[in-house]
């Protein structure tokens, strides 16, 4: 098994996945781990795709991967979640809001939407849940990417109390409180089994 863990969070711009990115790396670090970010922007104002890789480990040396090497992808919505899957390891873990956002090629008529991503993605093991509506139980519609966050710790290896500490300093001071609910929504959701696969 390696000793470098791979995730990959993938959605489009203004979804928050920089941000989250920058969360999981500060979470990362705080617990010890040696850490590599990087950022691909693809028209990121215009919806275009958004990816964070973070790679932990006690050393590593790129902040770049190979296809089929992503232990975790978090996708920030379905047609993402489907672009990305070529990353996952076999057996990795995928967690997908259920959020679509066309892009605007299907927005503008040149090509229909796509269709049959939910299958697919059911195929390649996902848990899916609906970030939005937790981030608008938490108070903040806004915090759907600490709501992923939240699910996403489910699976990795840093205290709740580490994200809480993280997230407290990361966001901004007016919204500690619903990103800190929308955390526990997230987690919640996957540990009492509500995140569907």
């Amino acid at each position: 098994m390696s000793t470098v863990t791979t995730v990959v969070l993938a959605g489009v711009g203004g979804q928050g996945t920089i941000l989250a990115g920058d969360v999981l790396a500060k979470v990362a670090v705080a617990e010890g781990f040696d850490v590599k970010l990087s950022e691909v922007h693809g028209m990121a104002q215009r919806g275009g795709s958004v990816d964070t890789i973070v790679r932990f480990g006690e050393e590593v040396f790129a902040p770049v991967i190979d296809l089929g090497v992503a232990e975790h992808l978090i996708a920030f919505e379905l047609l993402e979640a489907a672009r990305k899957i070529p990353y996952l390891a076999p057996g990795g873990r995928l967690v997908v809001n259920t959020r679509t956002i066309q892009p605007l090629p299907v927005l503008t008529g040149v090509f229909p939407p796509p269709v049959g991503l939910v299958p697919a993605l059911e195929y390649e093991g996902a848990i899916f849940l609906d970030a939005e509506a937790l981030a608008c139980e938490a108070g903040s519609p806004r915090s759907a990417n600490i709501v992923l966050m939240g699910a996403a710790s489910v699976g990795l290896p840093f205290s709740a109390e580490t994200w809480r500490s993280v997230i407290e300093r990361r966001v901004p001071a007016k919204t500690v409180e619903a990103n800190l609910r929308a955390f526990e929504l997230g987690r919640e959701a996957c540990e009492g089994g509500a995140c569907s696969s």
